[in-house]
């Protein structure tokens, strides 16, 4: 399958670079002409164990690629992973750069393959990908949810220092969508993964498992240090 991820930061890169790694094409979309330049010079613009080594297998075999150029990469493209930033202010997430994202793939949609998925990977509160991404990609593409779009949501379950090593072998894949088309879409995607429990929700659901997934750690975190510190 070909892969358009936008964002190239954490999540994205680490995203793109492993499922290049067992077998799809990816292209990563970066405004940063430096990240971009980084990315295709086998280096991350960040340090995370054992990335340094898959960028070079991937991108000099050239089943992974980074690029500014939006266009370029939706050519024939079947999943776009959205990976951008939703920063917390400690009240609520902004998210500008989700909503700046969905309007720039919107735009091109009609490059891509004729039946098209739109991922969310960012953490989004539950509504976001239903309610907020969904109709801006159907204000400003021709495309219609349910037709020839999918909507899903993926979220991510990775810890800095060991990212490489938990994308590649996960406890779970949760994919929510809900739509089938689109849902089977991403199974495809992660084929790969022989062995994973792969988890289909809504997609409420799947933002939900997210928000989860990060209050029981931070629950486990904190009960640890209070019994250590006690």
């Amino acid at each position: 399958m070909k892969i358009v991820i936008i964002g190239t930061g954490y999540v994205g890169l680490v995203s793109g670079a492993c499922f290049s790694d067992v077998g799809h094409r990816v292209i990563c979309v970066d405004t940063d002409p430096a990240r971009v330049a980084a990315v295709n010079n086998c280096k991350a613009p960040f340090h995370e164990d054992g990335l340094d080594a898959i960028l070079e297998r991937v991108v000099l075999s050239g089943s992974l690629e980074a690029t500014s150029d939006l266009a370029y990469a939706m050519v024939d493209a079947d999943i776009t992973l959205i990976a951008v930033g939703t920063p917390f202010d400690g009240s609520v997430i902004d998210l500008k750069y989700i909503k700046q994202a969905t309007k720039d793939v919107a735009e091109v949609l009609h490059l891509a393959a004729a039946y098209h998925v739109v991922c969310v990977k960012s953490t989004v509160i539950p509504g976001t990908t239903n309610d907020v991404v969904g109709p801006i990609l159907e204000e400003h593409s021709k495309r219609k949810i349910g037709t020839d779009l999918g909507l899903a949501m993926n979220p991510e379950f990775l810890a800095e220092g060991s990212a490489v090593l938990d994308f590649m072998n996960p406890d779970r894949i949760v994919i929510g969508s809900n739509n089938d088309q689109a849902a089977q879409a991403l199974i495809e995607l992660y084929k790969p993964f022989v062995g994973t429990d792969l988890i289909i929700t809504q997609l409420a659901t799947a933002e939900m498992i997210k928000y989860t997934s990060n209050a029981f750690l931070a629950s486990v975190i904190s009960f640890s240090n209070e019994i250590a510190n006690l």
